[in-house]
């Protein structure tokens, strides 16, 4: 039991992190739970959703080509173009 406590403090810990960055939380907690919170990955992964949402892309499709590149921005800003 101790160690899921500690594994929860970790994860309030990154999300509270994430939030004070600017993420909205249901972003942080999707972003936390798809890569099996790894703050670093949940972190990338909204860093380039933030980007390429910028640059006009839709939410949707920018969360999949992420997933299927594995967070490579260079490749999934070749995927968003060339969907």
């Amino acid at each position: 039991p101790g160690c899921r406590l500690l594994q929860f403090l970790s994860y309030l810990g990154a999300c509270d992190r994430l939030l004070k960055q600017g993420y909205e939380e249901g972003q942080v907690e999707e972003a936390m739970e798809m890569f099996q919170y790894s703050e670093k990955k949940a972190a990338e992964f909204l860093r380039l959703l933030a980007q390429f949402h910028d640059m006009g892309f839709q939410q949707n499709e920018i969360k999949e080509v992420l997933l299927l590149c594995g967070n490579q921005r260079e490749k999934a800003l070749e995927e968003l173009v060339m969907k």
